[in-house]
């Protein structure tokens, strides 16, 4: 699976929130902010990429994800884990913890999902 732009990212959240849609409708999901052929343009890298694929209507194409939110998740998260902090999970808690991303309210209810699984 291929790492996607942050444009692209983008995009897949939108597709991934409306579940199907045509261009114009990922467009409006962003907020009109991009131009309609860029979006256009990226959505054709998705479905290059095997992100997504399409229904054709007519000349109009409806595109919907090939990738799970969840797997796509999965898989950066697994990146991010080995990059940058060498496949240690006690290295990344200790980290957002330092960083106050995390409360230690946070860490007793991740503590109580660990013992629930064991």
């Amino acid at each position: 699976m291929e790492r996607l732009t942050n444009k692209e990212e983008e995009i897949m959240q939108a597709l991934w929130q409306l579940e199907k849609a045509f261009v114009k409708e990922i467009l409006e999901e962003l907020g009109g902010e991009q131009h309609y052929n860029t979006v256009s343009t990226i959505v054709r890298n998705l479905e290059e990429k095997g992100y997504i694929d399409h229904v054709a209507f007519g000349k109009t194409h409806q595109y919907y994800p090939l990738v799970s939110k969840e797997e796509y998740t999965k898989r950066f998260m697994n990146l991010a884990m080995q990059r940058y902090f060498n496949n240690n999970y006690k290295s990344m808690v200790s980290f957002f913890a330092k960083e106050e991303k995390i409360s230690a309210e946070e860490l007793r209810e991740i503590l109580e999902l660990i013992e629930q699984k064991e």
